[in-house]
């Protein structure tokens, strides 16, 4: 949620953004309702004086002994006049704060702007895509052929857009979770948590998720809970209306989940095999910093190396991508996305989002710490996936065929994998 004062003092800079991320918003109903609230306050606080006033004059009358009545019947009319303007001031509040949860964080001064991802721009490579002596196959075409991937049963037990990784492609799956993981808290300094997988509403407003993306969301209308699109959702929330102390930030958390999304808005695209499905799995990365700009833009740049290291330990050739306001998700101020490189599907495929956010998703949290004068403040958080595990799974697949149908296994997933070193039609 972006800061009142901002949006009073930027109302252009907040249009603009609504404009460049296509999103809705109406500013002048904001700022009208902020002046409406601004002097309901006023009035709510001269009156609350007034009470005052009037109760001391009671007490003093009654302890004279004197008539108090008169002075009893305008507290009664003041109070009920307290009482309106408390019931006014709720709702100008609560119209307010719907107002504002659909306004879209501000792109970053650096952010391209563009209206589709056609606009985003590619800042760096690293690995050469390997060259075939045959015609590389799919991973779905893999997956079948070597009895790792099926996506009919899979068909017949949820429906569409799931998948069913089995023997050395389930293996395979476990293998990538449990090496991002021990890659992430051993090397890059982060705490590993086992989070729920469904969150309330307060939480997937926090994040941004609501009230935007609820359509995209699988929820548990009997429980007032909705299954999560991503570890982010509760690794932000972990610290939701506390204040922590500044000595203890930056604050890195990791976990792998299950992720549920109907890509309600994605109807008809990858939709071979697991390039995108409804469940799959995630190891995520969140950080919890300082409210500046300097420690935001260094923690973001080592939250994209994180990423980077599992793809490079991998060998998988990929590109990084700083997306445009077009692309830009709501919540994001910036973000650079990681694409794989799947010779299979002759294209590369996104296997991470990389993004900060500002104090955009914690004045949602109400997350906030105390700096070196004692103030209290809102953390900048910052997220990314350390990966995305089918998009993953496909990219190792597709690099590592071999002509004869095999597979080869990654050397950083051979420890994972048991020592197996080669994938095999499985009977």
């Amino acid at each position: 949620m972006l800061d009142m004062k901002t949006i009073r003092e930027n109302p252009d800079a907040v249009r603009k953004a609504i404009r460049d991320k296509k999103e809705k918003g109406d500013v002048d109903a904001i700022l009208a309702s902020d002046e409406r609230r601004r002097k309901i306050l006023t009035e709510l606080e001269a009156l609350r004086k007034q009470s005052n006033d009037a109760s001391k004059e009671i007490g003093r009358l009654m302890k004279e002994k004197a008539d108090a009545s008169e002075a009893i019947r305008a507290q009664k009319e003041v109070s009920a006049k307290v009482k309106e303007f408390e019931a006014e001031l709720r709702d100008v509040e609560d119209e307010l704060e719907t107002a504002m949860l659909v306004l879209p964080n501000l792109p970053a001064s650096n952010v391209p702007v563009a209206d589709d991802e056609d606009g985003n721009e590619e800042v760096s490579r690293w690995g050469e895509p390997r060259e075939f002596s045959f015609e590389p196959k799919s991973h779905a075409d893999l997956g079948k052929e070597l009895g790792i991937l099926d996506i009919v049963r899979a068909a017949s037990i949820a429906g569409s857009g799931f998948s069913l990784t089995l023997g050395a492609g389930a293996r395979l799956e476990r293998a990538l979770v449990n090496f991002m993981l021990d890659l992430h808290t051993r090397e890059h300094g982060y705490r590993e948590i086992v989070p729920p997988v469904l969150a309330n509403r307060a939480t997937m407003t926090g994040t941004g998720q609501l009230p935007k993306l609820e359509d995209d969301m699988y929820q548990l209308d009997k429980d007032g809970l909705f299954l999560i699109p991503t570890a982010e959702v509760p690794l932000t929330n972990l610290h939701q209306g506390e204040i922590l102390e500044g000595a203890s930030l930056p604050r890195y958390y990791t976990a792998q989940s299950s992720c549920f999304r109907r890509e309600a808005g994605a109807a008809g695209k990858d939709t071979t095999g697991m390039t995108r499905v409804h469940q799959f799995t995630k190891v995520e990365m969140v950080k919890l910093v300082a409210a500046d700009d300097e420690t935001a833009e260094s923690e973001l740049g080592s939250l994209v190396g994180c990423a980077e290291a599992v793809l490079r330990a991998l060998e998988i050739p990929y590109r990084v991508l700083r997306l445009c306001t077009g692309d830009l998700s709501f919540a994001s101020r910036i973000t650079y996305d990681l694409e794989a490189w799947a010779p299979g599907a002759g294209r590369f495929l996104e296997v991470s989002s990389c993004s900060e956010f500002g104090d955009f998703q914690s004045r949602r949290c109400n997350t906030r710490y105390r700096d070196e004068n004692g103030k209290a403040r809102y953390v900048r958080t910052l997220n990314g996936s350390g990966l995305a595990i089918p998009r993953t799974w496909i990219c190792v697949i597709e690099n590592y065929q071999r002509e004869d149908g095999s597979v080869q296994i990654p050397e950083a997933l051979v420890p994972y994998m048991g020592g197996v070193t080669e994938i095999r039609p499985e009977e």
